[in-house]
């Protein structure tokens, strides 16, 4: 297992570098300090037209991993709290998720820990004349990250420094690399969680 892909140590606190506008910021605010209390933290809040309105909360525990009993766990936390507060104006359906393989990237640490791997970005100003890239991670700094192009046009560097305050958007590519790092990634973590269990150290 790559050392960028070793568990995480409690990040819950890290801040979002890709975050929500609107409605979804709102959910957010409402969200994330109840998941730190459970020890997960947040991805991304996403309103959606599926089955009529679709609140979707992708969410992770600290170490990375999550499960479909951690997903029903941070659902059953999540729905009170969402009746009370009402951010939504109509019906909606509740749907919790895990970040998945081919996973958004929200935080720099995101970027440490999948160093070496695909992934697609835009960015909110141009960089180097574009908004769009796609490339492996080759290094991550504390306010940008360098990407190495995949197809560089003709005069571009092979690696572009991509601030991290620019970024709109970013997820990581699906290949047979990641999906075996990722697998070693959420077996790392949860042998290291069932040690903790064993133990009595929860944290």
């Amino acid at each position: 297992m790559n050392e960028q892909t070793k568990p995480l140590d409690n990040e819950s606190e890290e801040p979002r570098l890709v975050t929500e506008t609107g409605v979804e910021a709102r959910i957010a605010a409402i969200v994330e300090p109840v998941l730190q209390s459970i020890d997960f933290r947040l991805v991304r809040v996403r309103l959606s037209g599926q089955n009529g309105l679709t609140l979707q909360i992708m969410a992770e525990r600290n170490d990375g991993a999550m499960t479909v009993e951690d997903c029903e766990a941070v659902s059953r936390a999540l729905s009170p709290v969402l009746d009370v507060e009402d951010p939504i104006d109509r019906a909606y359906h509740l749907e919790v998720s895990s970040p998945g393989i081919d996973r958004p990237m929200v935080r720099r640490s995101d970027f440490t820990r999948w160093q070496g791997h695909l992934m697609k970005c835009e960015t909110s100003v141009p960089v180097e004349d574009r908004r769009r890239f796609k490339g492996r991670i080759a290094a991550a700094e504390d306010d940008a990250f360098m990407l190495e192009r995949n197809q560089p046009g003709y005069g571009e560097a092979l690696t572009v420094r991509i601030p991290f305050e620019a970024l709109t958007e970013a997820r990581l590519i699906l290949t047979d690399d990641l999906i075996r790092d990722a697998l070693a990634a959420d077996k790392a973590a949860k042998a290291a969680r069932a040690k903790r269990e064993e133990t009595g150290n929860t944290h």
